[in-house]
């Protein structure tokens, strides 16, 4: 083993990092490394091994991994390259790779890693040239070289690190597994992510939803601007791309966003520092004008909004700053502003209840005292809970300011964009954080749609060979979700489209219709506002004529007639769906008409949606201030845009044959909407992967609520837990007795921790489910017993745990949670459930029991080890 090859490094690296457990080189062609003994195989290793490093070529890994499964070794890094991003050969190389992996139940880091460090560990199990010093934050990149190049760049910041992980091409352990085991590791407290691509997405969703539950986590992603990831055909596919898919993922995973490496440590130890905010209004105190301008400047270009000052603040200010300030937020308070004028100006903005936080900036002038100034600001805030964020331009002058900010804890910048921008990082956790805690279901509660009429309808159109559905089945599709349509009629020829015209009443709007014309005003397609029969005629020779001229390829099946719609107030938005080819469905909006391209107004999020989603969807857009009244326009139905929304979102649950879907426009006013124009895509929806399947966040299963009745006629309901279930959970924990909670949580314990109520209400239905079963009282819902189960890392078994109200035991509540914990295990391929008990809970080994499970021991006398085979 050369000291310089990767092998060599890494032994190097580790026996040099003082890690203090025993480490065994393997290599058949030397006797010794680094004067320590070196084995021919693995064979020769007389004790048990905990994790392998292999840095062989890769055609021998898989011979490799078959001596360590054969040692009982269960997890291994691979560093060798020359799998999958090797073309054909090393695609097969990476099978076998897997194949002898998950014959002996081995997990795999790589391959073709940098590998790992765990710095409180003393371990460096990298072939890096450097470590890292001990810290709170994680770091999981895919790429190997960006790993050592932040590593280089933190030690010169003192930046330090709980665990480095290089996920190389992710074959088994990806970034679902590493945010797994980091959400719940007591050493880490801030997260971040460096991300290429994601292969598994609703695995990095569940990962990261859990993860960022817990802790800040922060992700920059490489490749923003990709034009590969577009759908090219419709308005929707035009302005939604893949960026815009992964952004409105990290939105709902709650996790925050940046885009450079100085970015993603400010965030994260911005973060980490428990600064939080109500809102995104943001005060500027500056005593420059240009430092002021940019940081505007920058807000206007962020989530960030530099609020208005309240009439009070406004008149404080007034009276207690020179004559020409700036009379307005930035707050310009002079450049020969002293340290009781940034006190005054600060404290009167913090106060203020129309700032959420604020930024103070302070450029060295000749009358300036920066550190006294920075003394005067930090006593502004002393008794605040809002976020002050400072930034003291310069150099040598304000080195002494600076090192006051860092010893009190306030955050402190070299430029007014960068301090703009950490509390943007602040306003997106907040809401990212809110958007986290939703937790749709696939449908609304009332007026169901018609799915299988309108899955019929999909179906029969790709059995004829078709996956463009025409304008009136486009409608159709939508009517069945109950989306307000104007109903068109087609007409194949000039009489047809005089018999829909008479029929429908004058005036009428005539469109071209072919499955080969994505947007008809380019062909000439479109003719409105036709008053007369002969008009009629007139249009439906020129159009078809024109779209051949224009598109000589088309097939033209003739026209669609459908009845002007006369709103005198309506505003044109587009409401779509584009098929991302990692996240899956994913729902836009924006203004809408013919313009849709230039304007790129949109928002984008990943479905399902519920009313509070598709309110903020809306929010974030340009047009969104059309629908308010202004200029005498009366405001529109906003309410009845959201319901589309809705509607769209429940169409993209239950429909995975879409691929396209575009609603523009759609018109929207005092009355209501009407969706003008529709246009969708379906294919085939390819193997099935269960319920919803097709989509990167698993909505809310409404479909396990079941109604059970007790012996003595109390009704019961059997549901799965939501996020706002926190106070009902940690109620019922409370009424526990001494000795249930112990029985429960083998600890004593009064209540749940946050940590353990968030983890316990937010779950992810993909990979773990919570049933409560809770009665009516009073009025109100009580819980009375909760089951749940938490996937294993080997996703074939689950660990459950299940409890009951004290006064509600032997009643049968918790026979009946298992049953139901039991069959979606099953349904959802799991093979084993298994769980611990203590050595005294008798009931408890009576209804395991009786529910088939086989009781044995384990390492621990006090506790047994029951499981069952599902």
């Amino acid at each position: 083993m050369n000291s310089s090859s990767v092998g060599g490094r890494v032994y190097g690296n580790i026996l040099d990092g003082g890690f203090e457990g025993a480490v065994h080189a393997i290599n058949p062609g030397r006797k010794e490394v680094r004067g320590r003994a070196c084995h021919a195989s693995l064979a020769a290793v007389d004790r048990a091994v905990d994790l392998a490093v292999v840095a062989t070529p890769a055609a021998t890994v898989p011979a490799v991994l078959r001596e360590c499964g054969e040692h009982g070794v269960r997890s291994a890094v691979v560093l060798s390259a020359g799998f999958e991003e090797g073309g054909r050969g090393g695609e097969e190389r990476e099978r076998d790779l897997l194949r002898e992996a998950r014959r002996f139940g081995i997990r795999v880091l790589g391959p073709n890693c940098l590998g790992f460090l765990r710095p409180g560990a003393r371990l460096n199990a990298t072939f890096s040239r450097g470590g890292a010093r001990q810290g709170s934050l994680a770091l999981v990149s895919q790429s190997g070289a960006l790993c050592t190049a932040i590593l280089d760049w933190a030690e010169t910041r003192q930046v330090g690190f709980s665990s480095v992980v290089s996920l190389g091409d992710a074959a088994d352990v990806d970034f679902g597994d590493v945010l797994d085991y980091l959400a719940l590791d007591t050493q880490t407290k801030g997260i971040l992510l460096y991300v290429e691509g994601v292969r598994h997405p609703r695995r990095f969703m569940s990962g990261l939803r859990v993860a960022a539950r817990l802790k800040p986590t922060v992700v920059v992603k490489a490749g923003r601007h990709a034009e590969g990831s577009r759908a090219a055909r419709s308005h929707t596919g035009a302005i939604v791309g893949g960026d815009d898919a992964f952004d409105a993922a990290l939105r709902r995973a709650g996790a925050v966003r940046a885009f450079t490496v100085e970015q993603l440590f400010a965030a994260a130890e911005l973060l980490a520092t428990h600064h939080r905010v109500r809102g995104n209004r943001l005060a500027i105190v500056t005593n420059a004008g240009g430092p002021g301008v940019l940081a505007a400047d920058r807000a206007a270009e962020l989530p960030v909004r530099v609020t208005e000052l309240s009439p009070a603040t406004m008149a404080g200010l007034e009276a207690a700053l020179p004559a020409f300030w700036s009379r307005g937020n930035p707050v310009d308070i002079l450049g020969d502003a002293t340290p009781d004028r940034y006190r005054t100006a600060v404290a009167a903005c913090l106060a203020d209840p129309q700032v959420d936080g604020v930024v103070a900036i302070l450029t060295p002038q000749a009358m300036t005292d920066p550190t006294g100034a920075a003394g005067a600001v930090l006593s502004a805030a002393q008794g605040s809970d809002k976020p002050l964020l400072a930034c003291w331009m310069g150099g040598a002058h304000v080195e002494e300011a600076r090192a006051l900010f860092a010893r009190s804890r306030v955050p402190s910048f070299d430029g007014p964009e960068a301090a703009v921008e950490a509390f943007g990082y602040l306003a997106s956790y907040r809401e990212n954080q809110r958007l986290l805690l939703q937790a749709p279901g696939p449908r609304s509660r009332s007026d169901e749609p018609d799915v299988e009429g309108a899955r019929l309808l999909v179906e029969t159109a790709l059995d004829e060979g078709r996956k463009t559905l025409s304008v009136t089945e486009s409608k159709a599709l939508l009517t069945a979700f109950r989306i307000p349509v104007a109903p068109a009629v087609r007409a194949a020829s000039p009489a047809e489209a005089l018999v829909a015209a008479e029929t429908l009443g004058f005036p009428v709007a005539m469109k071209i219709d072919s499955p080969d014309v994505t947007h008809k005003s380019d062909v000439g397609g479109v003719r409105l506002d036709i008053r007369t029969a002969a008009d009629v005629r007139r249009a439906y020779g020129e159009m078809v004529e024109e779209a051949h001229a224009r598109l000589p390829e088309a097939r033209i099946h003739g026209v669609t007639i459908e009845r002007m719609v006369r709103r005198r107030h309506g505003r044109e938005l587009l409401v779509g769906v584009a098929r991302d080819p990692v996240f899956g469905p994913v729902i836009g909006f924006g203004a809408g008409g013919t313009a849709v391209e230039i304007h790129r107004d949109r928002s984008v999020a990943l479905p399902p949606l519920n009313p509070f989603i598709a309110a903020d969807l809306v929010a974030r857009t340009r047009v969104a201030r059309l629908l308010d009244s202004f200029r005498g326009l009366p405001a529109a139905d906003r309410e009845a845009v959201v319901d589309t929304l809705l509607r769209v979102s429940e169409l993209v649950c239950e429909l995975p044959h879409v691929c396209e879907l575009d609603i523009n426009p759609l018109l929207a006013d005092e009355g209501g909407v009407v969706a003008l124009d529709a246009r969708v895509v379906v294919d085939f929806p390819g193997a099935p992967k269960g319920p919803y399947g097709h989509m990167a966040i698993h909505p809310y299963p409404a479909h396990l609520e079941t109604r059970w009745q007790l012996p003595d006629g109390t009704d019961v309901m059997i549901r799965p837990i939501r996020p706002e279930d926190a106070e009902l959970e940690q109620a019922f924990v409370r009424k526990l007795s001494p000795e249930s909670r112990y029985f429960r949580f083998m600890r004593t314990l009064a209540e749940l921790t946050p940590e353990m109520l968030v983890r316990f209400t937010q779950i992810d239905y993909d990979r773990e489910m919570a049933f409560l079963a809770c009665v009516v009282r009073d009025g109100s819902e009580t819980e009375v017993g909760v089951a749940r189960y938490v996937t294993n890392p080997d996703r074939r078994t689950c660990e459950f745990a299940v409890v009951t109200a004290d006064e509600w035991q032997g009643k049968g509540i918790a026979a009946r949670l298992m049953t139901e914990l039991m069959r979606v295990a099953r349904e959802r391929g799991l093979q084993q459930m298994e769980g611990e008990v203590l050595a005294a809970n008798a009931r408890m080994f009576h209804l395991m029991r009786s529910l088939g499970f086989v009781v044995g021991p384990s390492e621990d006398p006090a506790v047994h080890v029951v499981t069952k085979e599902l």
